[in-house]
């Protein structure tokens, strides 16, 4: 254990020499990857919030032709504008972005009203501009509403109660707390977590092995007089050490950043405090040895330093994947879900931020698949510093 220790403290202060590495693994990942998207959380929040209050503009072909269906419109806060547009005139208008909205009266509008027929309105909108999908909606919305109001209408007029066509009423109820819908919003906060978390221990795992096999410096060390399974072994207990500081810092900069996203303003509220956040960073901390030991056993396979970081980067996207899968889907917390690692992590956390009772059946598998799993990676990875090849 001393040989594993005094190559885990060599491994460490060598890293805190590299100013750009260290950097990158704990300051840019784990401070600015939280900030960001806190930041980019309260802009959406702010700009939804906004398009809500915000008045819509809607240009109307032949408006006189319903002018009862334009005071409407204009009594729901929509703001009219008269044009004269045929259908031709009225895509280009849409098309090219001059009006976000226009919707056209037939002529034969007000005769099929009166005639208790459907009476034709034409809607332009481009579903592929994003700027204008909420106005549309809220266009599209009112519109019902004004034809339920003349349906209704109608059948007061023929001495029909209204109510026979509400054959059935139904209440939504609404049984999430603020805690869950906000986890619905924060769904990709675990990939950042755990991304960010394996950022923090790749550059010291490139530089433990293809890094000192480029210097020419791994051969002088692997024949020192210590078992070369313990050289690793203290090499990846730096990545570990490093990982577990990426982890903490991002855990705490979120608990700190999500505090000013300002979630209340839409009926959501994220628990992140000092006990969640020493939570979330224990259900993580399992899949600290695994990564630590897939990034050395990839790292170890390489010839060159910048090979092994072109391989890491694709070798980070693969405990990310299960979290990818989950939310298209859908799948739920289950004994064999939770013994997929990462994709277990992701269940605790949003169980954790929803501040729901974690099942200890579910956190045993998690904690000890994932353990197992790093357990045997990292014996695998003794093994091969056992090999004359490793040398290239």
């Amino acid at each position: 254990m001393r040989a594993v220790l005094t190559v885990f403290a060599k491994e460490f202060r060598e890293n805190l020499r590299e100013r750009r590495t260290l950097i990158s693994a704990l300051i840019v990942g784990p401070l600015l990857g939280p900030l960001l998207f806190a930041g980019a959380l309260s802009v959406s929040l702010g700009h939804g919030a906004q398009q809500t209050d915000k008045a819509v503009t809607l240009a109307v072909a032949h408006g006189e032709r319903a002018p009862n269906l334009l005071a409407f419109l204009r009594q729901y806060g929509v703001t009219v504008t008269a044009v004269g547009y045929d259908d031709a005139a009225a895509r280009a208008a849409v098309r090219t972005r001059r009006q976000p909205l226009v919707l056209a009266v037939s002529a034969d509008f007000g005769a099929r009203l009166a005639a208790g027929q459907p009476a034709p309105l034409e809607l332009y909108a481009d579903a592929s501009d994003p700027g204008a999908g909420g106005a549309a909606n809220r266009v599209r919305m009112l519109l019902a509403q004004y034809g339920a109001l003349l349906g209704r209408l109608r059948l007061a007029a023929r001495g029909l109660d209204p109510l026979l066509l509400e054959a059935v009423a139904v209440q939504d109820v609404d049984v999430s707390t603020p805690a869950a819908r906000a986890v619905l919003l924060l769904g990709t906060l675990s990939y950042l977590v755990l991304f960010t978390m394996l950022m923090g221990g790749m550059y010291l795992a490139i530089d433990a092995t293809a890094g000192e096999r480029e210097r020419g410096s791994l051969e002088p060390l692997l024949t020192l007089p210590v078992p070369r399974a313990q050289l690793i072994y203290g090499k990846i207990l730096a990545a570990c050490a490093y990982m577990t500081l990426s982890l903490t810092l991002t855990v705490a900069v979120f608990a700190v950043a999500l505090r000013f996203a300002g979630l209340e303003r839409i009926g959501m509220s994220i628990d992140l405090g000092p006990g969640t956040a020493l939570a979330v960073v224990l259900v993580c901390l399992p899949l600290v040895p695994l990564g630590a030991a897939i990034m050395t056993l990839v790292a170890s396979a390489t010839r060159s330093y910048r090979e092994a970081q072109t391989w890491l980067g694709l070798v980070l996207l693969v405990p990310t994947l299960p979290l990818m899968f989950a939310g298209l889907l859908g799948l739920r917390p289950r004994l064999a879900t939770m013994a997929v690692p990462s994709l277990g992590q992701h269940f605790l956390i949003s169980s954790l931020l929803r501040a729901e009772p974690l099942p200890p059946g579910y956190v045993a598998v998690s904690v000890a698949v994932t353990l197992a799993l790093g357990a045997l990676l990292i014996g695998i990875a003794g093994r091969l510093y056992r090999r004359e090849a490793l040398l290239g």
